[in-house]
């Protein structure tokens, strides 16, 4: 879907993602409705490799004024291969340096917390993602990016997804968009007030 540039006024913000961006739409998009400047830029099963790929179609060409980076959860799952904890966050940055070379200011989300991945079961992702989540906060606090923590009330005591707030170990459900709507225009209002 090819989409005209920006209007003169319009503070549009990209949602780059995974399926967790991208079933946004689907399950809760009076979201995207009531934000007609909110673009998502979700592509179900993508690694932070394959958004790094489509970043300048998908984000740089659209013009938008912040892009939120929400990756990370197929990596750890493996979807494209095993690949360490450093190199996801590297694909990660690279996005984030993409963005900034073309005066996009940006919201880094941590990745949700998931107990297990149907599709991969013998993967055991809740410390990676843990480990990921605080090098993407490091990363955010040393370059002054703001940082979307989904990750904290979002966790249950095995470091899984509440079970009330997924359809599954992974997927939000309409409660879990419901917690993570305010604090992304919260977060994208901080970016977008950033110097």
């Amino acid at each position: 879907m090819n989409l005209k540039g920006p209007t003169k006024n319009e503070k549009r913000v990209v949602f780059i993602g995974n399926s967790i961006t991208d079933n946004w739409t689907r399950d809760h998009g009076q979201f995207f409705e009531a934000n007609p400047s909110y673009v998502n830029r979700g592509i179900s099963g993508q690694t932070s490799a394959q958004m790094v790929l489509r970043f300048r179609p998908d984000v740089i060409e659209l013009k938008p004024k912040v892009v939120v980076i929400s990756a990370g959860t197929n990596d750890i799952a493996g979807n494209r291969g095993a690949i360490s904890i450093k190199r996801i966050s590297g694909n990660i940055f690279s996005m984030v340096e993409l963005a900034k070379a073309n005066n996009i200011k940006v919201v880094l989300a941590s990745v949700l917390p998931a107990s297990s991945y149907s599709w991969s079961a013998s993967v055991e992702p809740a410390d990676k993602i843990i480990e990921l989540n605080t090098m993407i906060k490091a990363y955010a606090k040393k370059n002054k990016i703001v940082y979307l923590d989904y990750y904290t009330p979002m966790v249950n005591e095995n470091k899984g997804l509440k079970k009330e707030l997924g359809r599954d170990t992974v997927h939000p459900n309409a409660k879990g968009y419901d917690i993570m709507e305010p604090m992304v225009k919260k977060a994208i209002k901080m970016a977008l007030n950033s110097k």
